[in-house]
């Protein structure tokens, strides 16, 4: 991805101009995108008062961190420098024809809250900013092209800067990547054999740092580089690209042999300190040694992103149509934003049924896209997508306001509402503002928050759930255990954490039609959620068959196509609009 797709994917992200600009070059100097976005918050909207546009800074930033000096002493260097953004600002003011302030690009002045009103309502910034970061962008990519060439040639010795410096580690990884990116680019052109790319990564890498720490993390890595160092011939040219992703370009005669370096490599770092380390490799075969590197490299990680969600190994190979999850993911990313704006996703709810009173009695809220132009886009092409990029937290919001929006609307109308549940996705659990977000919503719509329960997927398996969800219990929430037995942790997660209801995933349901171990087992969990005094839902109910052995072991609350899909908000007001009159009769 270059800068400019780094950038503009950021700024749909929601993130301000001086964090989307930074934040694209983050990785060229070994900066996590977190840092990246702390260092810039400040910078955004004009300094937040409508003045020097973020890019600017956002862009010193990036000439700082590539050229800057950190020897008071070191005049030439500060001279330099001096010279260098001297140069930056004027050729910005000239591509933006003056402009180079918040207010001018926009044409409207943010620090007065009637003309921020005017910015948000029109959306603005990703209608004008994109020009200010796209400029921005060119005119340092052209700079620091020039830059590294001019050192390419120079006598700086990395050696003499000490280790303790920061700017050892900036200098050393641009060197690394100017020096792989050289190297590879010699083989592409030097060599008959065929050119393998090789990208690899640690599955939930995270998870291993949450468990044992971030020094622990560091040795892994560290130990991974040394076992690259030890197999790469002087025609084999490896670099850490960021984080745990790591990339070998290597010249090969068969497939085989590319398969062949994965796996012994695979066998010397699968085990580091009896910790099992489970990775995802994936491999591109160069086809036109005339593509640009960054291409190639793209879809090395198409294909390594694949081999994650291989259930038949660990090795994947890119194939073409890769491309179509790429223009997919392009697709989404950038319309995700006009998406909320001009309310294109739409609330659905699929009813619950009480089996002995055949009755409504609640909802779950659910999203769907439909797109003006290429119709409904269902939740399995985008949630995974927007959960990664971490868009999904405005889409959660949107969802949350349009169940409370309608849990009001019952009420103004007089019907007997029943309770709707909303999704609460991982990213919300790892701060506190969705309770914000809630009592929010709870307190401007005015309704009972027993009304708006919240479902946690049985997959989310960090500690912090627990405490999450303790505080949510706190605030007066019911809690639902989403998707009972997807996972391995299931009973340990229901000891640590307060829940109200859990949801028997429907692969539950299906093992109890084919299975007398799989009723049996299925029996346990009713009498042990009586027992436990849970509530018990059955998803994924789709026959009668179901219905009655559900019935026959004390499963009351279903939910599944059988009694109804999931539907848009005026179909299932409908549903308990005739319901109630039916009571009333």
């Amino acid at each position: 991805m270059t800068h400019k797709e780094k950038a503009q994917q950021l700024l749909h992200q929601q993130y301000h101009c001086s964090q989307a600009l930074f934040g694209a070059f983050a990785a060229d100097f070994g900066l996590d995108l977190k840092t990246a976005f702390k260092i810039s918050t400040c910078f955004g909207g004009g300094m937040r008062q409508g003045g020097t546009c973020g890019c600017i800074t956002a862009a010193l930033l990036v000439l700082g961190m590539a050229l800057g000096f950190y020897d008071s002493q070191d005049r030439e260097r500060e001279v330099y420098g001096n010279k260098k953004t001297e140069e930056f600002i004027r050729r910005f003011t000239e591509r933006m024809g003056g402009q180079t302030n918040c207010r001018d690009i926009l044409g409207q002045d943010i620090s007065k809250p009637e003309e921020m009103a005017i910015v948000r309502k029109e959306g603005l910034i990703l209608q004008k900013c994109p020009r200010a970061i796209n400029n921005s962008i060119e005119i340092l990519e052209e700079m620091l092209a020039d830059y590294f060439r001019d050192i390419t040639e120079s006598s700086i010795n990395l050696e003499d800067i000490p280790q303790n410096d920061e700017m050892q580690v900036v200098l050393k990884n641009i060197s690394g990547m100017r020096c792989f990116r050289r190297n590879v680019n010699n083989l592409l052109f030097s060599t008959e054999k065929n050119i393998g790319f090789i990208q690899f990564d640690i599955w939930k890498f995270k998870i291993i740092n949450d468990l044992y720490g971030e020094k622990f993390g560091d040795e892994i890595l560290d130990f991974i580089s040394k076992q690259l160092d030890e197999m790469c011939t002087e025609e084999q040219f490896h670099i850490k690209l960021s984080s745990d992703i790591f990339m070998v370009v290597m010249e090969y005669g068969a497939e085989e042999e590319l398969v062949e370096f994965v796996q012994t490599l695979d066998s010397r770092i699968n085990n580091f300190k009896k910790v099992k380390l489970h990775m995802a490799y994936g491999i591109y075969t160069v086809e036109d040694k005339s593509m640009e590197q960054r291409q190639m490299g793209d879809r090395a990680t198409m294909a390594r992103k694949a081999a994650k969600n291989n259930i038949l190994g660990n090795i994947v190979f890119y194939k073409e149509q890769f491309k179509e999850s790429l223009y997919n993911r392009k697709f989404i990313e950038e319309n995700m934003q006009a998406a909320i704006t001009e309310r294109q996703f739409q609330m659905y709810l699929q009813p619950k049924y009480s089996i002995a009173k055949n009755e409504i009695i609640g909802a779950e809220a659910l999203v769907r896209w439909k797109h003006p132009e290429r119709g409904m886009v269902y939740p399995d092409q985008f949630i995974p997508i927007i959960e990664e990029n971490g868009f999904i937290r405005q889409v959660d919001y949107y969802i949350w306001e349009e169940a409370c929006r309608f849990i009001r609307r019952c009420g103004s109308e007089g019907i007997d509402t029943c309770p709707v549940s909303v999704n609460v996705s991982r990213v919300h659990l790892s701060d506190d503002e969705c309770i914000h977000v809630l009592a929010g919503l709870i307190s401007d719509y005015d309704i009972p928050r027993e009304l708006l329960e919240l479902e946690i997927t049985e997959t989310v398996d960090d500690h912090r759930v627990s405490m999450k969800a303790f505080q949510l219990k706190e605030e007066g929430y019911t809690l639902l255990m989403d998707d009972f037995g997807s996972g391995y942790s299931s009973l340990n997660i229901l000891l640590e954490t307060p829940f109200d209801v859990i949801k028997l995933d429907k692969k539950f349901i299906e093992n109890m039609m084919v299975s007398d171990k799989g009723r049996l087992i299925l029996e346990q969990v009713v009498s042990m959620a009586n027992k436990l005094g849970l509530g018990l839902l059955a998803e994924g109910v789709e026959t009668r068959e179901q219905v009655e052995l559900l019935k026959s072991i004390g499963c009351d609350q279903v939910q599944g196509y059988y009694y109804a899909k999931p539907m848009p908000v005026e179909d299932f007001f409908e549903l308990l609009l005739k319901q109630n009159k039916n009571v009333l009769k």
